[in-house]
């Protein structure tokens, strides 16, 4: 297996996650044709800045209804692989799309979260944070108590991506050798543009999504399967060969 070799050579594996990652834990995207949250809603009207000051009743809803959808899941096969390559030291770190908790859940401890995290909540006023959890019944905590609201700690249409997520995206970015994308339909910015500098960089683009993406062309190698079957066909290669694991 190609990539499995790729892995065994590289000494700075960098992964880049998307919404694909999620789904197969059940998770619904925002944009595939047949199930994507946004095909039958607004963003705007659900997940800006201008939502949440001028519709927070519905605001709060729709974030209500999405914690909850990701309380119902857990982290697949592929999240796991990930925590245990990162443990053995194979993979550096985890720049992802995506606003769920589960490459925590799975052990992953260097993430850089563009898009924030749906797992907690801060207060706009103060910056308290609180668990994801608070914002559901019965406590439906929406009230700091400093009177600031409380929000999810993601980024809404409307707002500028995190400092402290960019720059440990960079720093990753920087020293990858092997950049591995996971589930992205790479088509959002400025997060499409990390894989385009890896390949600028000299690292190896790997591109793992069960629909093509405008990058394809650029890319070392392209899979259009499951994320769960190809990481766990590359984690087996590498148990086999015990070079690494």
């Amino acid at each position: 297996m190609v990539l499995a070799e790729w892995i065994r050579e590289a000494e700075n594996i960098v992964i880049f996650s998307g919404a694909g990652m999620s789904t197969e834990s059940g998770l619904r995207d925002f944009r595939s044709f047949d199930r994507g949250m946004w095909n039958d809603r607004d963003p705007m009207e659900l997940a800006s800045t201008t939502a949440m000051e001028k519709n927070r009743d519905e605001f709060i809803r729709f974030y209500q209804w999405r914690i909850q959808e990701m309380l119902k899941l857990q982290p697949n096969q592929g999240h796991r692989i990930l925590a245990k390559w990162e443990a053995a030291g194979i993979v550096k770190g985890i720049i992802t799309q995506n606003v769920e908790n589960y490459h925590e859940q799975a052990g992953t401890k260097n993430i850089a979260k563009l898009h924030g995290d749906l797992g907690t909540l801060r207060c706009m006023a103060c910056g308290r944070r609180y668990a994801c959890e608070d914002y559901l019944p019965p406590l439906s905590r929406t009230a700091c108590a400093c009177g600031g609201f409380i929000r999810p700690n993601i980024v809404l249409f409307g707002e500028m991506l995190p400092q402290e997520a960019l720059e440990l995206a960079e720093q990753l970015l920087q020293k990858a050798d092997l950049f591995l994308v996971l589930g992205s339909s790479l088509t959002v910015s400025p997060a499409n543009q990390f894989p385009v500098l890896a390949k600028q960089q000299g690292a190896h683009l790997v591109i793992v999504n069960r629909e093509p993406t405008p990058l394809d062309p650029m890319a070392d190698l392209t899979l259009h399967r499951s994320i769960g079957e190809v990481l766990g066909e590359a984690d087996g290669s590498l148990a086999n060969s015990k070079s690494r694991l």
